[in-house]
């Protein structure tokens, strides 16, 4: 259930309005298009429920994955 991968994810996260921020955030840069949203919001609670999502990310591996820019059609 969702809310068993909410709880989860606040153990690296201070506060529920914090993880709301930094998920949506997460889930609009990660949704692919032909997926459906709640799978990719629980893939992103899932992630944050393995790793510290405030943790800062070194400039290295940003930089190696090129990011998508979706045009306005």
């Amino acid at each position: 259930m969702r809310s068993d991968l909410v709880f989860g994810a606040l153990s690296h996260v201070s506060n529920r309005y914090q993880l709301c921020q930094l998920a949506s955030k997460a889930t609009r840069k990660l949704h692919k298009p032909n997926t459906r949203l709640q799978d990719t919001t629980n893939d992103v609670l899932i992630r944050f429920h393995a790793a510290n999502p405030g943790a800062a990310v070194s400039a290295g591996t940003s930089a190696a994955q090129p990011v998508e820019r979706r045009r306005a059609a």
